[in-house]
């Protein structure tokens, strides 16, 4: 499905879902999958737009990063991508309790692949990959609480 394809079906809906106060949009249609998520860093719908965006303007990015080992006002490097919280919650990086990480740094990462979990009021939410490349750092701890749009992951993009 071609860019004005895409648009042509969102169009319609960008209103009602502003109206409605809507946070999540998810439509699927045969290999077709397109997930609108208002206030969540560029990052939801990698068809549209898979631009990196700077971690200091990204929600709770001015709390989270110095615990994240970058500088409040630095940017990642252009061939980085940020993986961020889209809930509150608690970090898990492995699928149970003494099981291996879902990923480490240096493993290949996979659009759809699943990242970590974040435990939000007892509901273990996957948290997947909307891009191609290689982890390059895990930016919380297992069992840490993280808020809305905090870095969890940064992902070197594949060229």
């Amino acid at each position: 499905m071609d860019f004005d394809a895409i648009r042509k079906l969102i169009d319609p809906l960008i209103d009602t879902l502003i109206q409605k106060q809507i946070d999540e949009f998810e439509f699927e249609q045969g290999d077709l999958r397109i997930r609108i998520r208002r206030g969540v860093p560029v990052m939801t719908v990698p068809a549209v737009s898979a631009v990196p965006a700077p971690v200091a303007s990204m929600p709770g990015a001015a709390a989270s990063a110095p615990s994240a080992g970058l500088a409040q006002a630095e940017a990642p490097p252009e061939d980085l991508f940020i993986v961020h919280s889209p809930i509150v919650g608690t970090f898990y990086g492995a699928p149970a309790p003494g099981s291996s990480d879902f990923v480490k740094p240096g493993d290949q990462i996979e659009p759809g692949q699943v990242l970590c979990i974040v435990e939000a009021m007892k509901l273990m939410n996957e948290i997947e990959s909307e891009v191609s490349g290689e982890l390059v750092k895990k930016l919380v701890t297992n069992g840490q609480p993280v808020e809305y749009g905090e870095p969890l992951f940064a992902i070197r993009l594949k060229k």
